[in-house]
């Protein structure tokens, strides 16, 4: 079995559990959303356009961070509460590690779809580019976050997982510019090695 189907096995079986009983339905489905549209894209294009074992692995990781954080809610997230405790922290972490990889795992997607489908190489311009565009989906995120808060009212206090933090947003993309800044300077290598490893023909797709 490879690795793929294994990381698609392990997603689709928490994100069934998590449907079960999630804390609350319709946070649930505003944080699984981007799972639920990610996934069909990646299982259609699979074939045609196989992403490196890195860059999977970091895709299925994220997707279990937003699975987990539509469970509970970000701010009831158990393991958050134990960090919590751990560093005396005033509020529940969970949500600056999922825009930390909010920042990550954007980064080495888009990398790897420019570095195969552009005339961009690895370098100064391409790791601007990503983390700029990084910074800006963090950016977008957070604007539907505000929408949210606009056409939901006081349902959006569990989306928005602000936990009385006058700067969150900001802080929230400060996070993804930081995961998408260091998954570049500490990955590329890896990453550069799986893409050398990829068929010319998939390599150039």
């Amino acid at each position: 079995m490879s690795l793929r189907v294994v990381l698609l096995i392990l997603v689709l079986t928490a994100l069934l559990a998590s449907g079960v009983a999630p804390h609350d339905r319709g946070v649930w489905w505003a944080e699984v959303m981007p799972v639920l549209i990610a996934l069909p894209i990646l299982v259609l294009t699979a074939r045609r356009f196989p992403l490196t074992p890195l860059t999977c692995g970091l895709i299925a990781f994220f997707a279990l961070i937003l699975i987990l954080g539509g469970t509970y809610t970000y701010a009831r997230v158990p393991i958050g509460f134990v960090v919590q405790d751990w560093f005396d922290l005033a509020r529940n972490p969970y949500d600056r590690f999922g825009h930390f990889f909010q920042g990550v795992t954007p980064a080495l997607l888009g990398r790897e779809l420019l570095l195969r489908t552009s005339p961009l190489r690895p370098g100064k311009w391409l790791f601007a580019l990503l983390s700029l565009s990084c910074l800006g989906i963090s950016a977008l995120y957070e604007l539907v976050e505000w929408a949210s808060a606009v056409f939901w009212g006081g349902g959006a206090v569990e989306f928005l997982g602000t936990q009385g933090d006058p700067w969150d947003a900001q802080a929230d993309m400060l996070m993804a510019l930081m995961g998408a800044m260091l998954a570049q300077w500490l990955l590329a290598g890896t990453h550069d090695r799986q893409l050398a490893r990829l068929p010319r023909a998939k390599r150039t797709q």
